[in-house]
């Protein structure tokens, strides 16, 4: 389409620095996962949920790597559209787009409602009032401008963040009360868990997005990636400790707001009303960066003449491409619907899956299709040209989807139906070039 790269369009401002996208990778990892699906994931691990986070932390940082060397290559907002239409072509890129949208939607949908379950607590008002009330706000935000979003974003993750920490320190005096390897379901119950939280750890493939916002991207990008995923990893794994030590993973697991459960016992009901507080805080970040990636990834295969033109539009002043913010904001609106959260927390994990198989396949592929191209940042270990760590991030992924359950499959797998439907009806019509 001629209209994609027409000299008229304004560009997205180059706002963003290794602080800035750190930060907000940092805040989208950290964000609603562990304040929420800690308490499930302990009903299912025990107290060796740690174990649970420090597995799915494995298969995170295999393909965290893959995602450093492709986006020092194609340093683009449109990310794993971009990656994977030079490994396998359009109508392949155009399918994992669509999962990518997909999922950074109903995720923010799904942490609009949590963030509701928190703030209907304090104040009254009807959740669904509350879920889509903050998906407007923070759209507003989205749409003013890229630093502001950043900055809000950083602020946010400081406050979350100290609320992790501050689970961390109420735990230090009881380390050592619990058996750390007690599995009241085993070891299938252990890789069960590990499938569940890894939803917490979605989010570093987001940061990519931003290529188009950030200052040297090829060099910034890779770099927040395995700064930002290293920093979640170290707390996930502390925090889980600390929160087993203080009530034990029965009473964790049957909490509605683990967290507040833990801060209560260990310091009371005042306590217990902060982490509350905190964890709206920590809500309204993730929903705020998931719906910046969705709108970047939208506007990126936009702009690659994937999606229609007007997708693409910037703002002539605030240089945001809105007509993309908007799109996801009131699509995600739409899904603000209440839900089973495991559900649909392992349905976007599924989605995950099979993105992040198509994306370590990308990297071996692109070893042996474009040899000669230059790679800012190179995975480290192969044998000749071939790259180990991508081959077992792909059996990683493989052995987390076969830890899901069949409904969980069967869903993923219509929705990657409707996404083939979708990309063969634009290939028809010739929004998708060949």
């Amino acid at each position: 389409m001629t209209g994609a790269s027409a000299p008229s369009r304004p560009a997205l401002k180059r706002e963003l620095g290794l602080l800035q996208v750190t930060a907000a990778g940092v805040g989208i990892i950290l964000g609603a996962g562990i304040y929420a699906l800690i308490g499930e994931a302990a009903g299912l691990a025990g107290n060796a949920v740690w174990l649970a986070f420090a597995f799915s932390a494995l298969v995170a940082l295999l393909t965290c790597f893959s995602y450093a060397e492709l986006s020092s290559m194609y340093p683009r907002a449109a990310a794993e559209y971009e990656y994977t239409r030079a490994g396998f072509g359009p109508g392949a890129a155009f399918l994992i787009g669509w999962l990518i949208i997909f999922s950074g939607v109903v995720g923010a949908a799904t942490v609009a409602i949590a963030f509701s379950g928190y703030f209907q607590a304090l104040v009254p008002w009807p959740p669904v009032i509350s879920a889509v009330g903050i998906i407007l706000v923070l759209a507003g935000i989205l749409l003013y401008g890229i630093r502001e979003t950043a900055w809000l974003a950083i602020s946010f993750t400081a406050v979350e963040a100290g609320g992790l920490v501050a689970i961390i320190i109420a735990g230090i005096p009881f380390w050592g009360s619990v058996n750390y390897l007690e599995m009241p379901l085993g070891v299938g119950g252990l890789f069960s868990a590990a499938a569940l939280v890894f939803f917490a750890f979605m989010g570093f493939e987001e940061m990519v997005k931003f290529a188009d916002e950030t200052r040297e991207p090829s060099r910034v990008i890779p770099r927040a990636l395995l700064l930002a995923i290293g920093i979640c990893i170290l707390l996930y794994v502390v925090v889980s400790l600390s929160a087993v030590s203080v009530v034990g993973y029965e009473a964790l697991s049957a909490s509605d707001a683990p967290f507040v459960t833990v801060a209560g016992a260990a310091w009371g009901a005042d306590a217990s009303a902060i982490i509350s507080i905190v964890a709206l805080f920590a809500t309204s970040n993730t929903v705020l960066l998931m719906l910046l990636a969705a709108s970047r990834i939208t506007y990126g295969m936009a702009s690659a003449g994937s999606l229609p033109e007007r997708v693409a539009f910037v703002h002539p002043e605030r240089r945001t491409p809105w007509v993309a913010v908007l799109g996801v904001s009131l699509a995600a609106v739409f899904f603000t619907i209440p839900g089973d959260l495991g559900l649909v927390a392992n349905v976007t994990n599924f989605l995950l899956f099979v993105t992040f198989l198509v994306i370590n396949a990308t990297v071996i592929v692109l070893r042996y299709k474009n040899p000669d191209q230059e790679r800012p940042f190179r995975i480290p270990l192969a044998i000749g040209r071939l790259p180990l760590l991508p081959i077992l991030g792909i059996l990683a992924s493989l052995f987390m989807i076969a830890q899901l359950t069949l409904p969980v499959i069967e869903l993923g797998v219509a929705i990657m139906v409707i996404g083939g439907l979708i990309a063969w009806f634009f290939r028809k019509k010739s929004v998708i070039p060949a």
